[in-house]
């Protein structure tokens, strides 16, 4: 991300079950989301990788299953 200078960065097919987020060890933050039942196949699957400065705008942010991207709220002031 930072080679191109992205603040956020839409992944698909990440084939992850579960909702949830991670801090990656570079600082940025994935968003993720895939199939919710406990014992679904790894297939489908989106997250988005958010910067430190995506993070510091980030107010809020919602799932739609797993073939949908995820809804994300920023504070336009701080990010914009």
């Amino acid at each position: 991300m930072r080679r191109y200078n992205l603040e956020v960065l839409g992944i698909s097919e990440t084939h992850w079950t579960q909702v949830g987020q991670q801090r990656l060890t570079s600082g940025e933050l994935l968003l993720y989301s895939g199939h919710e039942e406990e014992h679904a196949p790894h297939t489908q699957g989106v997250a988005l990788m958010l910067s430190k400065q995506a993070q510091n705008a980030l107010t809020g942010w919602e799932s739609h299953g797993q073939r949908i991207i995820i809804t994300v709220d920023f504070n336009e002031e701080i990010f914009i």
